[in-house]
This record gives structure tokens, sequence and C-alpha cells, in this order.
């Protein structure tokens, strides 16, 4: 795509608000629907879709479930994609999952250096900043530094870094550690704790 070749004004490279993208896509879709197309029933059957049928919620729920069902966890481990469709969970940009286990030891963190591949299933749509360029390229050359900077998120040094990087054939997402004084926590409890983050690996699980 060509770039224009006049500079931007300083107005137009300030970031915008939460308010200004909601307004703007509030217009987008009231446009399609003047136009007639989409429906005004189709829109929210998407919205409904990525809130309630697929998105980060589900993916905790397998998270929680791994957490309590040691049986379960080795599937999962084994083949992600197949212990995530016996809770019913899979589809378009689910096909290929595989799903790496956070340890003391080890943290794995995942990204995409080709565009955005990304397990839609568990995860629901990508982050803006994980799509962006400085993530994929900074992500496989400093981890730790990125971590660090640009999520507040601080790995020690004894705990070694892998970097998974996801693509069209497969997908992966993480299994985070499960936090400490959760014993006896039910498994819906423990879904409350997991984030969308902790399982890319950029960030850490809710405190109980």
């Amino acid at each position: 795509m060509s770039q224009p070749t006049n500079s931007p004004s300083p107005q137009a490279t300030l970031p915008r608000s939460q308010a200004e993208i909601a307004a703007r896509v509030k217009a987008l879709e009231s446009i399609m629907i003047d136009k007639g197309l989409m429906t005004t029933e189709a829109v929210d059957r998407f919205a409904e879709i990525y809130e309630n049928e697929v998105g980060p919620q589900l993916g905790a729920g397998v998270v929680a479930k791994a957490w309590t069902d040691p049986e379960f966890k080795k599937r999962l481990l084994e083949d992600a994609t197949k212990a995530c469709a016996e809770l019913g969970i899979g589809g378009l940009q689910g096909e290929d999952m595989v799903v790496v286990e956070n340890t003391d030891t080890v943290h794995n963190a995942i990204v995409c250096t080709l565009c955005s591949c990304y397990p839609w299933p568990t995860l629901g749509l990508p982050p803006n900043w994980y799509k962006q360029p400085a993530y994929r390229s900074r992500m496989v050359r400093e981890p730790r530094k990125v971590l660090r900077e640009d999520f507040g998120y601080d790995i020690p040094d004894s705990v070694e870094i892998r970097i998974w990087d996801s693509s069209s054939e497969m997908r992966y997402w993480v299994l985070p550690k499960r936090p400490e004084g959760t014993d006896g926590m039910s498994e819906k409890e423990l879904a409350a704790l997991v984030t969308r983050d902790s399982m890319i690996g950029v960030g850490p699980t809710r405190r109980p």
C-alpha cells in the first residue's frame, strides 16, 4: 500500500482515546447497516460470539481445569486442540493449537513474527500490540527487556524465557503457573484469576 507523501499534522499522530475509537466503530457500524451490508442482528450475533462463545474466558476455563485435573492437563499438553474440543472449544484459527507450560524454571511467551497468528477460540481476537512490528521483532531478540519495559512484568534472571513463534499452521498459547494460596478454590474461582496476557506470557495471573 502506498504511503502519503505529505507529513501528517501533529494532531494526526496523537493516539486516539477509547471513546474516539468507539465512536468511529459505531459510525462505521451505522453506515454498513444503512447501506444494507449487514444487519443489526448480525452485529449483535458477532458481539455475542466474541463475548460469550470464544475468547479469553474460554481459555481461562481450560487453564483452571488443567490446574485441577492432572489427567486433563496431560492431554492438554499432548494435544491442545483435542483437549479443548473435549470442552466444546475449537473452530476457526484454533485448528492446530499447542499449549506450553510455565514452571518454576521456564517462562514461555508467544509471538507471531510474520503477522498476527493467534488462537482465537481460547484467547479471542489478538490485541493491537500483538500485531505491531515492534513487538513481533523485539520479542524474539530481547524478550526479558520487552516484558519488563513494555509490560511491567519482571522475570527473574534465574528463569529461562522461551519464545514460541505462532504461524497459520501452529498456534501457541501458555498454561500459566497456578498461583499460590489457591488450594480449595473451585474451577470457576480459579478461572477468574487467569488473564489473557498470562496466556500469551506477557503478564501474571491475578492474585487470589
